[in-house]
C-alpha cells in the first residue's frame, strides 16, 4: 500500500462506506482501512484511502461530502 494515501479518516463504518462509495460513484478507486481496535471498537479510526495520483481530486470530493 506504499502507493496509497488516506484522505478521509473517522471513528464511525458507516462514515467510511459512505465516502468510498462517493469516490466511486466519480471514479476514484478506494479502500477502507479499519484500524480500529478488534477488542474495543471505539478505540482507533477508519481510513478511506486513494492511490496517490488521485490524493487531490478525492480531497476536493471529501470536502464537498463533508457535513
Amino acid at each position: 500500500m506504499d502507493n496509497w494515501e488516506a484522505v478521509y479518516i473517522t471513528p464511525e463504518k458507516y462514515l467510511a462506506e459512505i465516502a468510498q462509495q462517493m469516490l466511486r460513484d466519480n471514479g476514484i478507486e478506494s479502500v477502507v482501512l479499519d484500524k480500529r481496535d478488534s477488542a474495543y471498537p471505539s478505540i482507533g479510526h477508519i481510513e478511506v484511502m486513494v492511490e496517490k495520483d488521485k490524493v487531490p481530486v478525492a480531497e476536493q470530493l471529501i470536502k464537498e461530502f463533508e457535513p
